[in-house]
Parts: C-alpha cells; sequence; structure tokens
C-alpha cells in the first residue's frame, strides 16, 4: 500500500450541498479501489492561477490517502469525465 494525495479543485458555480456530494463521489469511488482515507483538508473557494473552460475561481479539496498501486489509474479514470471537477492531481507521497 503506498500512500497518495489527491488534489481536487471543483466548479466554482457549486453550492455548499453540491459541492459536498461531488466531493462524497470522489471518497466513495476512492474506497471502492481500496483506498483508506487519512485526511480531508477543504481550502474553500480559492483564486486560479489561470483560467480553466472560462472559469478564474474553484473550490479546492486536498485528500490524503493510502492506496494499492493499481488504484490511482482507475481513480483518474472516473474522476476524468466527471463534470463539476475542472482540474485533479494524484501523488505519491514519499514514506
Amino acid at each position: 500500500m503506498n500512500k497518495y494525495e489527491l488534489a481536487l479543485v471543483l466548479s466554482p458555480t457549486l453550492d455548499e450541498e453540491a459541492k459536498a456530494a461531488e466531493v462524497a463521489k470522489v471518497q466513495a469511488l476512492l474506497e471502492r479501489f481500496g483506498a483508506k482515507i487519512e485526511k480531508v483538508d477543504e481550502w474553500g473557494k480559492r483564486k486560479l492561477a489561470y483560467e480553466i473552460k472560462k472559469v478564474n475561481e474553484g473550490f479546492f479539496s486536498f485528500t490524503t490517502f493510502e492506496a494499492p498501486a493499481t488504484a490511482p489509474a482507475e481513480i483518474e479514470s472516473r474522476i476524468r469525465i466527471m463534470e463539476n471537477v475542472l482540474r485533479y492531481l494524484i501523488v505519491r507521497k514519499e514514506a
């Protein structure tokens, strides 16, 4: 099991309930592929360094989790098609 961090930028047009639902959906996806979520860090709405899809703000969320080596590829393929996700990045953390 490796440690990973998922950085997620969600659309700024989401209301509080929809944002929480998207984060919960991503967390359920992580658990589905055998990940153990260690920490979720919500940063709230922040200004982006550059425009993405004609938007210059987004909700930032960082999730630290432990998962098998095959999980990140599967998780990325599912997150890629989610409409309200502007950007995502999964990074392996050194032990």
